[in-house]
């Protein structure tokens, strides 16, 4: 790839590196006396750590050259600042800029991001607007290569053509081919695929936990890592494909310890590991940490420290054509570092002494030394546009008889989804939510061409007893996604994302309880990240009043008509089954005696609720056929 200028030494510098180096001039700064890491050898040296300019000119044994400023690490150990291999800024519910107040003090100073969310609400512009910012913060772009991402299956919001798609991969600031579905085999992936390994990135991937050939020709296309994979069979199965896997730890699910349960079997494929946190909003940011708390994780299971932050920083640089100029303390590197006073603190309040970006100071103690200075756009906000006519009738599924046989999906491992078939009352010709067994109705509405196209199902895991939720961060479309115990509380819910210009709400009894405005596009906030962590806590404890028993149900929500993650999806066109990319029904025509889902086994709580019979007592993690 070819990397932002910004990222390089001009030739100048690269003079001045070399004589600083040399000792023929003096260094601006030197880290002195620190335990450095040296991740190409697996080593701790105690050495000083010569900066000019932007970047390292060396790295010395201690005394050995002198410069105007001095950093007193004796004690103390360096390592390089994290890089995060996927994320979606725009799930964090924060601009880039406050983003970056966040986590560049926890050590993490480069995204490679995939601005889908917003390409999806505002194209093109969106995808600029999230791909820089004013602060200290490195952003790098996995260019998203399908805007919408099923133009047949949905109406979708804002259009990417393949033509813009191709020039960005040209870029100085793209680093990837950003994730595509697994199931479309088409040739304008291949073609986009082609322009991406001929540009010389990488291509970013998910598996949707596949197996088999499904899987196979996913990564024939040129797809380099996943960060789906759990088990050690799935984590094995893909390293021995040439896959890197990007251990993913996000708010809906945390990847870390199940990736690295067995050691053993991992040991010489450490190399070819590293850490993205995808999909994690602000306030698992804060409680948690960001790439840091992949490392606290990865210790915690018996990796090396050592290791562990070389899988956060080196291995990224190495996998992503980026170790020439950042991922480690070594010459003519940029000097992306962080002192810390122990590796992999076991606290998540634990920060580093001090973080520098390009040679400067950028955070002491945990805390930025820099404001935000982004602003948003106007055209960025006031996205939804709802149909005048829309009512709780928007939201009824016609049937016949007292009961329904229903196709309908449970939620489990995050945003992955278990098709079932269970019997849901009739009353008045519509089919009824079912609160004693978790099942919740659903639905994707159009809120970006304001028309009165709703796609309606049923969802259980939710835990909810009454009211509704409602988001305008619907992956893929970024449409808004609502569930509900009533038709009466989705028409509510729709209209109070309304009324705060994008965001999550929870209600009740038709009132609003619970409310976190993300007025930008609809998915992001425009205040300080602090604000927005207090807001988004207050509207998931609304959630758990009404009693929804996950963790994180605006980001999971979300993710429940995702059609390229199996087995069924939801775009405000319908239900889809996502294995044959093809719509299906919600009421079925012919019932049968026991439950029907595609699990391999039958432990799951769907046969314990509605077909206790055949119900299994062991519980067995699966993979996906």
């Amino acid at each position: 790839m070819i990397v932002p200028t910004s990222m390089l030494p001009g030739p100048e510098l690269l003079q001045r590196l070399r004589m600083v180096a040399n000792g023929t001039e003096q260094g601006d700064v030197i880290v002195r006396d620190a335990m450095v890491a040296s991740l190409h050898t697996g080593e701790w040296l105690r050495r000083d750590v010569v900066i000019a300019g932007t970047h390292i000119a060396a790295v010395t044994p201690v005394g050995v050259y002198d410069a105007a400023g001095e950093i007193d690490a004796a004690g103390k150990s360096v390592i390089p600042t994290f890089i995060d291999t996927h994320i979606h800024i725009e799930y964090t519910m924060l601009t880039p800029g406050e983003l970056a107040r966040l986590i560049v003090p926890r050590g993490t100073t480069t995204l490679l991001a995939d601005p889908n969310c917003i390409a999806n609400v505002l194209g093109t512009r969106g995808m600029d607007l999230v791909g820089s910012t004013g602060t200290p913060l490195r952003i790098l772009q996995q260019v998203s290569p399908e805007v919408p991402r099923l133009p047949t299956m949905e109406l979708g919001g804002a259009v990417v053509a393949p033509a813009d798609v191709h020039e960005r991969l040209d870029r100085p600031n793209a680093v990837t081919l950003g994730e595509g579905n697994p199931f479309n085999l088409s040739m304008l992936t291949a073609e986009l695929q082609h322009h991406a390994l001929e540009a010389g990135l990488r291509i970013t991937g998910h598996t949707a936990r596949l197996s088999g050939p499904p899987l196979w020709a996913y990564v024939a296309g040129g797809v380099g890592d996943d960060h789906n994979a759990v088990t050690t069979d799935e984590v094995l199965e893909r390293l021995r494909l040439g896959m890197v896997i990007t251990a993913m730890a996000g708010s809906m699910n945390d990847n870390c310890p199940d990736v690295f349960a067995d050691l053993d079997m991992l040991r010489d494929a450490f190399g070819h590991i590293c850490f993205c946190a995808d999909d994690k909003h602000v306030v698992d940011l804060d409680r948690e940490g960001h790439i840091d708390h992949h490392v606290r994780q990865a210790v915690a299971c018996g990796v090396d420290p050592i290791q562990a932050v070389r899988m956060a920083s080196l291995n990224a640089a190495i996998h992503y054509r980026l170790d020439h100029v950042t991922g480690s303390i070594t010459p003519g590197r940029l000097a992306d570092l962080q002192i810390v006073e122990r590796v992999a603190d076991p606290d998540p309040a634990g920060r580093p002494v001090l973080v520098m970006v390009g040679g400067a100071t950028v955070a002491v103690d945990g805390e930025p030394l820099f404001d935000n200075p982004d602003s948003m756009p106007s055209w960025a906000f006031d996205t939804i546009r709802l149909a005048p006519s829309l009512d709780a009738s928007s939201f009824a599924v016609p049937a016949a008889g007292p009961t329904a046989w229903i196709q309908a999906v449970e939620m489990y491992d995050g945003y992955f989804k278990r098709a079932f078939h269970c019997s849901l009352p009739v009353v008045d010709g519509t089919v009824r939510c079912d609160p004693t067994n978790d099942v919740a109705k659903v639905a994707i509405v159009d809120r970006h061409h304001a028309t009165e196209t709703v796609g309606v199902g049923f969802v259980r895991g939710f835990g909810l007893l009454r009211g509704a939720l409602a988001a305008s961060t619907n992956c893929e479309n970024q449409n808004i996604v609502v569930i509900g115990t009533s038709d009466e509380e989705i028409a509510c819910a729709v209209r109070a994302i309304e009324a705060c210009g994008g965001g999550y709400v929870a209600v009740a009894d038709g009132e609003v309880i619970g409310e976190c405005p993300l007025p930008v596009a609809g998915i992001m906030s425009d205040q300080p990240w602090e604000v927005v962590r207090d807001l988004a806590d207050g509207v998931d404890a609304a959630a758990a009043s009404l009693g929804c028993v996950i963790h994180a149900p605006f980001m999971i929500m979300a993710f429940v008509g995702l059609a390229g993650v199996p087995d069924l999806g939801l775009t405000e066109r319908g239900l889809i089954d996502v294995a044959a990319q093809e719509f299906c029904d919600v009421v079925l025509t012919q019932q049968v005696d026991v439950v029907c889902c595609r699990c391999p086994t039958h432990v799951h709580d769907v046969h314990r609720h509605f077909d206790p019979a055949s119900a299994r007592s062991e519980p067995e993690l699966e993979t996906m056929p």
